[in-house]
């Protein structure tokens, strides 16, 4: 194995997805690319409404990319292949993405199932319907769990 896509978001899962994607790249001897997907929120704040839409996406991309540079600058220079922040529908960009840099798993993060999520799929389903890579879906631990990996 050689790359592994590990997408993140702006979520409490994050950390954990980008641990995971650590051990597995250690085990393997991979590199990783860090995506990050930005899609325009439903709700902005008041003050974005008043700003142009060019400027507003590039408030998000460039929130995004202080988020994931953050999380690569935590880790081994060596095993940062990339990193990637597009602006689309998330798991649209995380497919082609991993068809752009051709890897061999994709890392990502599950999230509990709102309402909505259940009428038109999270974007982790929809992932793994439409990629043909391998994945690897990462939960965050149970607030009591004692286990260690």
């Amino acid at each position: 194995m050689k790359k592994i896509l590990v997408a993140v978001d702006a979520s409490s899962v994050a950390p954990h997805v980008i641990d995971a994607a650590v051990k597995l790249a250690d085990a393997y001897g991979a590199q990783l690319v860090l995506a990050r997907a930005v899609g325009l929120p439903t709700e902005l704040p008041p003050e974005a409404l008043a700003m142009d839409p060019d400027s507003v996406t590039g408030l998000l991309v460039k929130a995004a990319a202080r988020d994931l540079d953050r999380f690569a600058d935590a880790l081994p220079a060596e095993l940062v292949a990339a990193r990637e922040v597009v602006v689309g529908t998330p798991w649209r960009v995380i497919c082609d993405l991993a068809d752009a840099h051709d890897v061999e798993l994709v890392v990502i993060g599950a999230h509990g199932h709102r309402l909505l999520d259940r009428v038109l799929g999270t974007t982790t389903n929809r992932v793994v319907t439409h990629t043909e890579r391998s994945m690897h879906i990462v939960r965050a631990p149970h607030a009591g769990s004692t286990a260690s990996s």
